[in-house]
């Protein structure tokens, strides 16, 4: 449920800068490591934005893979989900990307 919480959080500061211009669209940066599912923050926004000036805006997303670096072989990785093991067999990694949730653009009437 903590997609709800960052749903509301989202449509908060969108209306917070847009004021009380008609929201288009909103697109949202996703780490594949964030833990956030898309489908649930898509359900969340058209709750959330309902009543307010992003009600019936697209949200799209953008979904950027995981990048780790393994602290034992400095090899670097990319991860599609969190399973978190180098080829080397060490499971200590560093994260580089994909751990984020960003507001990337804001589209307004």
């Amino acid at each position: 449920m903590h997609e709800l919480a960052i749903t509301e959080s989202i449509v908060s500061g969108v209306r917070e800068r847009v004021g009380e211009s008609r929201v288009l669209r909103v697109i949202l940066e996703v780490g594949k490591l964030s833990q956030f599912v898309p489908e649930s923050i898509k359900f969340f926004f058209e709750v959330c934005a309902q009543g307010t000036p992003l009600e019936g805006a697209a949200l799209e997303f953008i979904e950027v893979a995981g990048r780790v670096r393994c602290r034992a072989c400095a090899a670097e990785l990319e991860l599609q989900d969190w399973i978190p093991l180098c080829p080397c067999g060490s499971a200590e990694l560093e994260v580089l990307a994909g751990q984020r949730l960003l507001v990337k653009a804001v589209e307004v009437a």
